[in-house]
């Protein structure tokens, strides 16, 4: 029985890779399930937001209590999708250390000009880098090996290499299968999906990597610089196929 948590910030390939380990025989996943505590605890209005608040579970202790029991389904591997900038700084999160927590880290430049298409920037904490930066720290004093990191460039240029590599970081087995999925939602998928996952929904495969060459914002630079910082704290230590 493993339960992976994969720690991503926003406009990553994280709904693709939920998709991946949902295509497993073996593998059940919940969709950000801290995504309505963190709408009704910052007051951010995000799309859908008061429906979000109404059918998911907006208490922190509940949500720990239900990440850290049994895999539901009979399933041997639970993954779960979280979004990093949904923990509030500083707050605690030793339970983490009941799961096999993955860090998925994305380039800044490509993070915010893909979220400025779909929500306004505008405080360093929704890009979830600092929060990510705070899930290593407490990772690596509990965990007697190095904190797990997949780089997002790194697996869509080698998509089968990185997935074989990381289910083998994780000591579970490869499925070819988790290459393709369906197209279209899945009742796993959160209300959210229907704005967020447009993109995913229309594709059942990993999407090749393409430099992204759009102005960037210069009203953006002073966030983008920060980010950097974080990211290649984080970037230096990704896993990297042996």
């Amino acid at each position: 029985m493993i339960r992976i948590a994969m720690w991503s910030g926003p406009r990553n390939i994280s709904t693709a890779l939920m998709r991946s380990f949902e295509n497993r025989p073996d593998t059940f996943v919940s969709d950000e399930p801290f995504y309505a505590y963190y709408l009704k605890e910052t007051g951010i209005d995000h799309p859908y937001r008061e429906n979000i608040i109404l059918k998911g579970e907006t208490c922190w202790k509940t949500v720990v209590k239900n990440i850290t029991q049994d895999i539901p389904n009979k399933q041997t591997i639970w993954y779960q999708k979280h979004m990093a900038q949904h923990i509030p700084l500083n707050k605690a999160i030793r339970w983490i250390k009941e799961l096999n927590n993955v860090l998925l880290i994305r380039h800044p430049k490509d993070v915010i000009l893909s979220y400025i298409k779909k929500f306004k920037i505008s405080d360093l904490s929704q890009l979830g880098y600092i929060q990510q930066i705070d899930i290593y720290n407490m990772m690596k004093e509990n965990s007697a090996i190095s904190p797990l990191i997949l780089d997002a460039r790194d697996l869509l240029f080698d998509t089968e290499g990185m997935l074989k590599e990381l289910c083998s970081r994780l000591n579970i087995p490869y499925y070819k299968s988790m290459l393709s999925w369906p197209i279209g939602g899945r009742e796993s998928d959160g209300i959210w999906g229907k704005h967020w996952y447009k993109n995913v929904e229309a594709s059942g495969f990993f999407e090749d990597y393409k430099e992204n060459d759009e102005n960037f914002p210069v009203e953006l630079e002073g966030i983008l610089e920060d980010c950097m910082e974080l990211y290649q704290q984080l970037y230096q230590h990704r896993i990297r196929i042996v």
